[in-house]
């Protein structure tokens, strides 16, 4: 048996194969850090005294899914985004957390262009999600995560906001 048939033998993941198995990860790094069964919509901010707080926004929950934007409390000189700053939608059934749209200095049309082949969407969602595994877990080497977290909007009640529930989910 030669070594070109042994190669062929050994299956190859899909770029598509790849970009799901990123989406994974994140969600295991995500769900390490914030439970998000226990956060209900609101704007919640994690703070550990480096002077980079980092706010979390619980925009929308769905039965199977919560729409989410992870950033810091900074803005862009330019543009006044918050930068940087990534939304996240995170599918509960499917254990699966995917980067909609990620601010880092430019919008993802200034990057591949308003029609982009498919193969370069594709490679831009791979990056954007790259990042925010890297992202994810440069927060859990700084020590963000549940005991540091605290709910930061006017509408968020003490009672929404249940500390039992993220203790037990840590």
């Amino acid at each position: 048996m030669s070594l070109a048939t042994r190669r062929a033998r050994i299956p190859r993941l899909s770029r598509f194969g790849w970009l799901m198995g990123l989406y994974a990860e994140n969600h295991v790094r995500f769900s390490r850090l914030f439970p998000s069964t226990a956060l209900a919509v609101g704007t919640y901010r994690s703070s550990v005294g480096d002077g980079l707080d980092l706010q979390l926004d619980v925009i929308e929950r769905h039965p199977y899914t919560t729409e989410l934007r992870l950033t810091y409390a900074m803005r862009d000189p330019v543009t006044g985004e918050q930068d940087p700053s990534a939304y996240l939608r995170l599918y509960h059934d499917a254990r699966q957390l995917e980067v909609t749209n990620c601010y880092v200095g430019r919008r993802w049309q200034d990057v591949i262009g308003m029609y982009p082949p498919a193969a370069e969407v594709l490679d831009h969602r791979t990056r954007m999600n790259t990042f925010l595994g890297k992202w994810l877990e440069y927060l859990a080497e700084r020590g963000h995560g549940v005991a540091t977290l605290r709910p930061v909007d006017a509408g968020t009640t003490a009672g929404d906001f249940d500390e039992k529930n993220l203790a037990a989910n840590a």
